[in-house]
């Protein structure tokens, strides 16, 4: 059956592959049907999706972070009066059970790219009377809400998308997501935060795309100050971290101020473990294999923080010869370590993802692109794996970070750790040198726009009327 989807606008590359990973986790193997309504952009945040119940559209609704909504639709059209034709040819016996007298009910008016004012909202509820609602109304807590969207037609200049046409819907709400996790979890009111912590939002999505759910165990090999862990354990998976810096995973800020102390906060279950580990060099026996259900991590790719490998510069240079530290200076023993780059450090994790994960299990993880380059595939590849979803997101004029995510579809094996070897020679050869020589921190935060006086200074241009940003948002 067909669903009105509406989203928030926000993250627009986001929307569908989240979309499409929880229809997958709530049991729908095949791909999703979508379609657009009539003269509407593609990154409009309405969209139609065809799903097999109404009670996976529900729970896909209400575990969803960028859903607004899941509503099943009772009309649409151009204008009011085209509205009305729509509803009452709705199939009678599919209203009847809603509108009942022993039922309650609630109409909200719902706008995009408008506001509504409190007498105009009254003014399209009355304007629905054609409608038999039988039950009361109740405003808090009701057996059924409808809601009518209406959608005006302008132009490309209010940074929205543009809407050929004005477009109304009337429908019942399927489901909806709980918005009130964000600024329950969000960074501000963390008891532990550290400079690459990720953002809420973006790490229930990671969280959603990884299809995290209680019993599965969650690792990630750059745990920072675990916000990744944080939103996996809300969903009730068991998690593990790892991070090559012991003052982050043992000390934080004190005891009661580190990683541990986030999961406290919000009342969740505490990690397995957290490792001193080395993502070049990974802990695990050489027997332990595929543990892990997903790996979900935020690589180093150098803009907030460069990657970091075990050795110092002089061990890896030959300079001294390999140490063992002596029993006496262990406590308190800070290792010394080394510039990581990008492509070894990507290469790590997924032969770490190809050992470590279960058949089947995902591998989701941020990764730089350079946008001026977009004749070639960025991304480095695997034998054990296939790429299901990428979701960019623009973060300056040249350069955006794409969310993989990768699922395990064969068996790890020494022929393919070689063949995995060489492909990731052959993906450092071409790799993006501007990416390895410390001109991505500068793409990122350079001016999206300079321009140059006529006193040679540069300025940011400022249009007095703003456009669609498109995927900006």
């Amino acid at each position: 059956m067909w669903y009105l989807c509406v989203f928030f606008h926000r993250l627009l590359d986001y929307r569908k592959p989240e979309v499409e990973s929880l229809a997958y986790l709530f049991g729908v193997n095949d791909a999703l049907e979508w379609k657009l309504p009539k003269h509407h952009h593609p990154d409009s945040p309405f969209h139609f999706v065809n799903l097999p119940s109404e009670d996976i559209a529900r729970s896909i609704a209400n575990r969803s972070i960028l859903v607004k909504g899941m509503y099943e639709v009772w009309g649409e059209g151009s204008s009011y009066e085209e509205l009305e034709e729509a509803i009452r040819s709705y199939p009678e016996d599919q209203m009847l059970p809603y509108l009942s007298s022993d039922t309650t009910f609630k109409i909200t008016v719902d706008s995009f790219g408008k506001v509504f004012s409190f007498q105009e909202q009254n003014d399209r509820i009355k304007g629905l009377s054609y409608i038999p609602f039988k039950g009361r109304v109740n405003l808090k807590n009701p057996d059924h809400k409808f809601w009518l969207i209406e959608t005006d037609d302008y132009g490309v200049n209010n940074g929205l998308p543009p809407v050929a046409e004005r477009r109304i819907f009337f429908g019942r709400e399927i489901g909806a997501a709980d918005r009130k996790l964000i600024p329950t979890y969000q960074l501000k009111s963390r008891n532990y935060l550290g400079p690459t912590a990720m953002d809420a939002e973006v790490a229930f999505l990671m969280a959603n795309q990884a299809l995290v759910e209680p019993g599965k165990l969650v690792y990630d090999p750059f745990v920072g100050t675990g916000s990744i862990l944080v939103a996996a354990a809300h969903f009730g998976a068991m998690t593990m971290g790892a991070d090559i810096d012991i003052r982050v995973v043992r000390d934080g800020r004190g005891p009661d101020t580190n990683v541990w102390s986030n999961f406290k906060q919000y009342g969740l279950q505490m990690p397995i473990g957290l490792l001193r580990a080395d993502n070049n060099l990974p802990p695990w026996r050489p027997g332990l294999k595929e543990v892990f259900d997903a790996i979900i991590c935020d690589p180093p790719y150098g803009v907030r923080a460069g990657g970091r490998k075990s050795g110092g510069r002089k061990l890896l240079k030959g300079v001294v010869d390999p140490y063992t530290v002596p029993d006496d200076k262990r406590v308190g023993h800070i290792p010394s370590t080394a510039p990581y780059c990008l492509s070894e450090c990507v290469h790590d994790l997924l032969d770490l993802a190809g050992r470590m994960l279960v058949m089947g299990g995902r591998l989701v993880y941020f990764y730089p692109v350079l946008r001026e380059d977009s004749t070639r595939n960025p991304f480095p590849d695997h034998p054990c794996f296939k790429l299901v979803a990428s979701s960019e997101q623009i973060l300056s004029s040249r350069y955006s970070r794409v969310l993989l995510t990768m699922v395990k579809i064969g068996p790890y094996t020494e022929e393919i750790a070689e063949t995995a070897r060489r492909k990731h020679l052959e993906f450092r050869e071409n790799h993006l040198k501007w990416l390895e020589d410390g001109n991505l921190h500068s793409s990122v935060f350079a001016p999206a726009d300079p321009q140059v006086t006529a006193a040679g200074d540069l300025k940011l241009s400022k249009d007095p009327k703003p456009k669609y940003r498109g995927k900006y948002v």
